[in-house]
Parts: C-alpha cells; structure tokens; sequence
C-alpha cells in the first residue's frame, strides 16, 4: 500500500496565511525525507482555512526544492479554466521536471457542461507527455471525487480516481467499484487512490486532542464560522455549545485518529474495502510540529509493518 499525503496548506493559529504557504513547501521536503510517495496540493479561494489559491504554482516551487517525491495538484478546479490552459501549465512543469508531476482535477460544487469532456482533453494531450507505466494513469491525470459522477468518467477516459474519503466517510466502495467497472469496460487499467483525514500521536489521548481542535474548526466552519484551524489548547479550554458538539460528532466519522498501531490498522482495512492502490493521507493541526510528527510516525508505522512482512516471506 502506498502512502502519500494530500495538503490544504492550512491557515491555523501558529500558522497565519504568510506563513502557511512556506510551511506547505517545507512538507513536500519533510514528505520526501519520509519516503512518501507523492504530496498534491489542494485549491481554495476566499478560504480563512486554507491558503492554497493556485495548485499548480505551489507543485511548481515544491518541484524546485526537491528530487524525487512526486508532485501536483490536488485539484485544479477544472470548471474555473480552460483545458487547454491547465494542459499549458502541467505540460510545462512534466518539461522541467519530467515524470513527477501528477495534474489532479476537480470541481467541487461547480457546474461544467463540459467536464467530461475537459478531462478527456487532458488525458489526451498529457497523455503525449508521459510513457505508460505502472501505477501511474495516463497522462498522469487523476480525477477527484466523492462518490458522484466523478468516478466513471475518471474510469471511460483512462484518468486515475482519487475518492476523497474525508468529504464522504461512507458509501465510497460504491464509488470506487464504479470507477473500475467503468475502467474495465473501456479496456483501463483502473489507478485508486483513497484520500483518509488521519491525526496520529505517540498515545491515543494526544491524538484524540489535536483531533478535537480539527473537529471544533469543522463543527464552526458548518455553523458560519470560517477560521483558522484551532489549537489544541484552544480547543481544550474552549465552551462548546450544542450545535458544536452536534456538528462535531457528525464530522468525527471522517477523521482517523489514534496511535500509529491502530491508524495503520484502520488504513489497511479501508483500502481493502475500497480496492485502494494508495492511501493520501490529509492532517490537519494548528501547530507545523504535530503534524509532522503524525506523518512521520505514520510513514514508520508501514514501513516497519512493510519490513516485517517482507522479512516474513
């Protein structure tokens, strides 16, 4: 199973949005330090959240500060642009920097006629770019979705399927079975990546911590209040009302949170259940050193499990 890791580059309270975009760079570094096997970055406009408004230029300055770990957007909202235009854009990054670009579409609530249609283009033009190999789509274009429509037109034009498990904690296998099924009667091999919001600490009660500061920054956020990623401590002192901790533990089904032993557990069955060739892992914490020590310990929890079942054999 491989892992990579999807950020949002989040605006937090140790984190303000000057800071946010060197911190989002600095994982890529950190991502390949750990052995990752990819990192997208998202898009968001007029997000207080987030402050990854362009994909694309965020994998292009990634790609200059590293050398191996692949690279790309997670998604570009394709309805905003022209294919052609993102076509453009990725092609030239795949010219500098070769095989390690990866061009992730999607669009949100947005509505394009000519979605399906943009995203065939763009497998065909890339898809001049890149050699076919294993793992790896053509055009190394991957689609992202929730379970909708996205999934079978990922899999009619040969595009990988990312399922954002986070957005929709239930009902993905419908989603995914649908993405290969689609694939199958096209004559594609299907690419599935499982996209898991997941928070580990060296003990389950600090990672359930950090886990209650992401869910109240959710729980506001569905209330109309859109901010930076709360801290622990902010989170810990702070008066929850009822519709906080409604909201909360209805979000608390799309965040994996726990010891590594058991995160990694819960990660495994996912992918079986979801046929997921890739787990992308998303984290989100206030302060930059949790979450790279829950990255960290997560890449060492399956390349420690990966070493001893190979040991096994």
């Amino acid at each position: 199973m491989r892992l990579s890791i999807l950020d949002q580059v989040p605006i937090t309270e140790h984190t303000p949005a000057d800071k946010a975009i060197e911190s989002g760079l600095r994982l890529a570094v950190e991502a390949e330090e750990l052995g990752y096997h990819r990192i997208w970055y998202a898009e968001h406009h007029r997000s207080a959240s987030f402050a990854s408004t362009a994909p694309e230029m965020m994998t292009a300055l990634a790609l200059e500060r590293t050398q191996q770990i692949r690279i790309g957007t997670g998604g570009v909202l394709l309805p905003l642009y022209p294919a052609e235009k993102v076509a453009e854009v990725m092609g030239l990054l795949t010219s500098v920097h070769g095989d390690r670009v990866d061009s992730g579409v999607g669009r949100a609530a947005l509505d394009d006629p000519a979605y399906g249609e943009k995203i065939a283009a763009l497998v065909r033009t890339l898809g001049t770019r890149h050699d076919s190999v294993p793992g790896e789509p053509a055009g190394r274009v991957w689609v992202l979705g929730a379970g909708g429509s996205a999934a079978p037109l990922a899999g009619a034009v040969g595009a990988g399927y990312a399922h954002g498990h986070f957005f929709v904690p239930r009902g993905g296998e419908a989603a995914t079975a649908a993405y290969r099924t689609r694939a199958g009667e096209h004559g594609h091999r299907p690419h599935t990546v499982l996209a898991v919001r997941v928070i580990t600490a060296e003990t389950a009660q600090r990672a359930q911590e950090l886990a209650d500061a992401t869910l109240l920054w959710r729980a506001r956020k569905d209330l109309g209040h859109d901010g930076p990623i709360s801290s622990a401590k902010t989170a810990a002192r702070h008066e929850w009302s009822d519709q906080e901790r409604t909201r909360a533990k209805a979000r608390s089904h799309a965040i994996i949170a726990g010891t590594p032993d058991d995160v990694h557990r819960t990660l495994m069955d996912l992918g079986r259940v979801h046929r997921a060739d890739e787990i992308m892992i998303n984290t989100l914490t206030s302060d930059p050193a949790d979450r790279y020590d829950s990255y960290r310990l997560l890449a060492q929890e399956f390349a420690g499990r990966a070493e001893s079942t190979n040991g096994e054999k």
